[in-house]
């Protein structure tokens, strides 16, 4: 444990409960630094970046080779990955966290989720006597780094009780909405709105720009009305002053999240023609090989598509 660390305010009296960290890039790693130098021994995986790694080792992080060792070092587990097929990779695994897991280990997966599979993992776990909830994430890697994510959990009422001082470390705003997978299920509906606003920006700007305004002029109109919003702060930079990492949510996410929102959509039996709009933005920018750019990059796709120059121009003349 880092030697510096201090308790963080409503934290009850004794021993720390270790707690477990896989997934720590752009968001993952902000959060279990702020998990370690609030005062909680901390246990990582390897990451394909080691700085991320390295400098939580600096800080009195320990590293574990596999998900099966660091379960059997910890009390409390996240998962900070890229979606479903990679968390059941981690959870299930012949080196996976059940493989290692003691009875009262609480899985707490913060990665953006399909229900269906979030519901699956946690009958699986509770029969082995693990606790699995979800707790997934809103906002940027610059809340992650302060430690003001917004956050939304399922999770029983003592399992949450259990849980919710460490989640504090690394969220300033924690919603308990019930059970678990209505995290999930909350953070999907909050990703289409959002992705909803990049691909109404996207093509509103195209229009705009066709028309004969620039971006500084639709800015001048949208970013000092009732139309703006913290998403609009950040997506619009990229298109204003070519900002790349205002917004570091990438394509490729967002077009996985609007899959696994329109599969939750059909189970439902949901007519949802605006969503299926939305990803199929986010599926032909995919498709196009771009998929590991950014979202607010989406106005220059959506640009192209329609014979207008990239925004860079504009700020280049």
């Amino acid at each position: 444990m880092n030697a510096a660390a201090k308790p963080t305010a409503g934290d009850d009296a004794g021993p720390r409960p270790t707690i477990g960290f896989i997934g720590v890039g752009l968001m993952g790693a902000g959060m279990a630094k702020n998990l370690v130098t609030k005062g909680y021994p901390l246990v990582v995986t390897g990451h394909r970046n080691r700085e991320p790694v390295e400098r939580l080792k600096g800080l009195g992080a320990r590293e574990a080779a596999t998900p099966r060792e660091l379960a059997a070092l910890c009390d409390i587990v996240h998962l900070c990955v890229t979606g479903s097929p990679q968390v059941e990779a981690v959870v299930r695994g012949e080196q996976g966290l059940l493989a290692g897991a003691r009875p009262g280990l609480v899985i707490i997966d913060c990665s953006t989720s399909n229900p269906v599979s979030t519901l699956a993992l946690a009958a699986e776990c509770e029969a082995r006597g693990v606790h699995f909830v979800d707790a997934p994430l809103s906002r940027t890697p610059k809340e992650a780094e302060a430690g003001t994510l917004d956050t939304m959990v399922g999770a029983p009422p003592e399992v949450f009780a259990r849980i919710e001082p460490v989640i504090r470390c690394w969220a300033g705003n924690v919603v308990h909405l019930g059970p678990v997978g209505l995290g999930h299920k909350m953070k999907l509906v909050n990703n289409f709105v959002a992705m909803g606003y990049a691909a109404l920006f996207a093509e509103a700007l195209a229009i705009a720009r066709k028309a004969g305004l620039s971006v500084q002029q639709f800015h001048s109109v949208i970013g000092s009305g009732r139309m703006r919003s913290p998403f609009y702060d950040t997506f619009i930079q990229y298109s204003l002053v070519g900002d790349e990492k205002a917004h570091l949510f990438t394509i490729a996410n967002a077009h996985k999240d609007m899959r696994y929102l329109a599969t939750m959509a059909a189970e439902l039996g949901l007519v949802t023609p605006l969503q299926a709009g939305v990803r199929h933005s986010f599926a032909a920018m995919e498709a196009a090989g771009q998929g590991d750019r950014f979202v607010p990059m989406l106005a220059d796709f959506v640009a192209a598509m329609n014979a207008v120059p990239p925004a860079a121009t504009e700020r280049a003349a």
